[in-house]
Formats: C-alpha cells, sequence, structure tokens
C-alpha cells in the first residue's frame, strides 16, 4: 500500500510569482521526461519483476515511489509560481507581492501575458499544474516503456533518468529564482542518482549483453555500413573491437556492391569472431534453462 506523508521530501520554495517559468515547469510535470512518466513507468515495470527478480521488484517500486514524491514537489512548486492566479489569492488586493506585481498598467499587461503562455492555469486549473507538457498536451501512456525483461527495462530506465537530468539542467537556464534552482538541483541530482542505482543493477545480471535470451547471429553482429557518400570517419564503432562482444569490426565500404555479392547477405561468413553459429545456439539453449528457472 502507499502512505502519504504530508511533507515534501524537499523543502521547496520560491522567491515571487513567475508563471511563464510555471508554464516551462510543465515539461516536467506532464511531459514525456517528467516525474510522472518515470513513476509510472517504473511502477509498470515491476509487475514483470516481482518473482523472478524480486530484488529488482523492490527497486523499481522504492524508485516509482519517489518519482510520485518529485512529482508532488514540481506540482507544489508551479502551484507557488502560480501565486498571482491561486483561488487564495485573487481576492487578496492587498497581498504585497500582488500589489508589486500589478503595480501601474504596464506591469498588469505583462503579468496577463505571461499567465496566457499557458491559458489552461486561468481557465483550466484555476491555477494549478495540469497533467501536460509545457505545450498543453496531455500526458499519454505511450511514454511508458516497459518490455518485461529486466535487461531491456533498466537501460530504458538509465536513458529516461538521462533526459530527466539534462530538462532540469535547461530548465535552469529559464530563472533566476535562486529557491528554484536549489529545488530543481535537488530533482536533477535525484536523476543522476537514480542513474547509477538502474546501471548497478543491470551489472548484477550476467551476462546481460545483448539484451534478452538469444545471441545476436556472429555473420552480422560486427559489420558497419558505410550508408553515407563523403568522407568517411572511423571511430571505435566501426573499427578495432566491439565493446558488447568483444569482435573486430569489419567496415563495408560499398554496402550495395557487397549485398549483391553475398546474395543478400545470405552468403555472408563471420569474420573477426570467435562466435560460430553452433555455439550461439548452445549458448541460446543454456541461458534459456537457466532464465527459466526463474
Amino acid at each position: 500500500m502507499f502512505y502519504h506523508v504530508k511533507e515534501l521530501q524537499f523543502n521547496a520554495r520560491v522567491s515571487k510569482p513567475d508563471p511563464a517559468f510555471a508554464s516551462l515547469l510543465l515539461e516536467q510535470f506532464g511531459g514525456p521526461n517528467g516525474e510522472l512518466k518515470a513513476a509510472m513507468q517504473y511502477f509498470t515495470q515491476a509487475f514483470a519483476m516481482r518473482q523472478p527478480h524480486p530484488d529488482k521488484y523492490d527497486l523499481l517500486m522504492d524508485i516509482a515511489t519517489e518519482e510520485f514524491s518529485h512529482l508532488e514537489i514540481v506540482g507544489a512548486t508551479i502551484q507557488m509560481l502560480l501565486g498571482g492566479i491561486n483561488g487564495e489569492l485573487k481576492n487578496a488586493a492587498d497581498e504585497a507581492e500582488i500589489m508589486q506585481l500589478l503595480d501601474g498598467k504596464g506591469k498588469k499587461e505583462d503579468f496577463i501575458h505571461n499567465a496566457m503562455l499557458n491559458p489552461q492555469f486561468l481557465v483550466v486549473s484555476g491555477g494549478g499544474p495540469t497533467v501536460t507538457n509545457s505545450q498543453g498536451v496531455p500526458w499519454s501512456g505511450s511514454y511508458v516503456n516497459a518490455n518485461g525483461d529486466p535487461t531491456v527495462d533498466l537501460r530504458s530506465n538509465i536513458a529516461a533518468e538521462s533526459r530527466a537530468k539534462i530538462v532540469y539542467e535547461y530548465l535552469m537556464k529559464f530563472t533566476d529564482d535562486p529557491y528554484v534552482k536549489e529545488t530543481l538541483s535537488f530533482l536533477m541530482t535525484r536523476e543522476v542518482a537514480h542513474f547509477q542505482m538502474f546501471e548497478a543493477a543491470l551489472e548484477t545480471i550476467q551476462p546481460n549483453f545483448p539484451p534478452g535470451v538469444l545471441q545476436s547471429d556472429p555473420r552480422y553482429s560486427n559489420t558497419y555500413f558505410n550508408m553515407s557518400s563523403g568522407a568517411d570517419v572511423k571511430g571505435p564503432w566501426n573499427e578495432g573491437k566491439s565493446p558488447g562482444l568483444g569482435e573486430t569490426w569489419q567496415y563495408i565500404h560499398e554496402p550495395f556492391e557487397h549485398v549483391v555479392e553475398t546474395n543478400g547477405m545470405l552468403d555472408h561468413k563471420p569474420t573477426g569472431t570467435d562466435r560460430t553459429m553452433k555455439s550461439v545456439e548452445a549458448k541460446d539453449k543454456a541461458l534459456s534453462q537457466e532464465r527459466s528457472k526463474k
């Protein structure tokens, strides 16, 4: 069961209302890289892990629950940034911050303009966050990635934490409020922490490459096709040893000619690798039996 504690995980504060930044911050409330996405992704992934990987189930549920707490922090910050149009303050004409903000026609028009950057704040939510991104696009379950294999899902989560981290980093460039930056820094840092947790969890599953159970075909696993015309670029992705399987990259300079010569790759032979189809089949069977026991 879930148990809600009324105190925020982090003491979020703001210096003054900022409707424009509140609109931007919606990206981390209901956007594709936001806290709701992360919470629902890890929560959904956990079910497939409960029996075969109870330790991963515990990890995913713990982090999913923390992501819900981060959603609360983001929502509370948005509401504070919308102080000028919050229901409690609409009738409080003598509030010092609001009076200063609306002092004079120019400031009043500027405030209305900032608020109208996201009109839903005025006509739908009454000064609270909406489950949308910064452009008003509703949150979607299609943001959630859950494939049922721990090596796949953990890699997806590492990527999700990376994207969320960089969005917080970008957001900090659009506010001068020291309190808001303090909150965003905390949330950004937790993304880094979760990244490391998922990375460490992935390493406890051996082997974890390639993802899943079935191994890759040694005829094609280390072949690099030069698919663009112009200056050729070499690097560790197409020369030397491949990082996952330790095979030697085979650089195909003329892909079209090679495909024709090898009968559509059917006659392409394994090169630069010690793996064979027989060894791959044996590993498929052994790993399948091992995973099935769980």
